[in-house]
């Protein structure tokens, strides 16, 4: 499942809009405490740029988790991601209700999880993808899995896929030459 098949391709195609859940895709899934109580996330920048360059090519990045952090707002507010949904464990209901207020079917959105909360979401779009240390229920169910694991380069693997498929990674790569 490493390697995207051709209907892996033929679906990330028609991507519009990649979803993202937090813990485990855009961080490790650890949860790091300090003495004082904050709460500390490491987001990794190979995967922000991957978030930019799906926005460059025309491809919108939200978020849906069920937890909420101030430091994920942040982050999202750094990268120009939106939607961001925090704070819903339902998924699958919190997708539904944005899709009253985009222009987007099923079948152009992607969405990445890791883990049980993210599975009907994972099997209701148009591409369910998950990471390569994602519970072994999501491998299976999802269509395609990442090399990388959540919050080690997952997104961009992700992102890079999305990009090539549509052919438009070669074009955004100009800008580092």
């Amino acid at each position: 499942m490493l390697m995207p098949s051709e209907d892996i391709l033929s679906a990330a195609k028609n991507i519009k809009l990649l979803l993202l859940d937090v813990d485990g895709v855009l961080t490790d899934g650890k949860l790091y405490y300090g003495n004082s109580g904050e709460e500390l996330k490491a987001f990794n920048i190979q995967d922000g740029l991957g978030i930019k360059l799906l926005q460059q090519g025309g491809i919108q990045v939200g978020i849906i988790t069920g937890r909420v952090s101030a430091l994920l707002q942040r982050r999202a507010d750094e990268l120009g991601i939106s939607p961001v949904i925090q704070g819903r464990e339902d998924k699958l209901t919190a997708l539904t209700e944005l899709l009253q207020s985009l222009d987007v079917g099923l079948h152009e959105i992607a969405f990445m999880g890791d883990d049980l909360p993210d599975l009907a979401v994972i099997n209701t779009v148009g591409l369910g993808i998950t990471v390569a240390n994602a519970s072994s229920t999501l491998t299976t169910e999802a269509a395609w899995q990442t090399r990388q694991s959540g919050g080690d380069g997952a997104v961009r693997e992700a992102a890079e896929m999305i990009l090539k498929a549509q052919n438009k990674f070669d074009a955004l790569l100009e800008q580092f030459q």
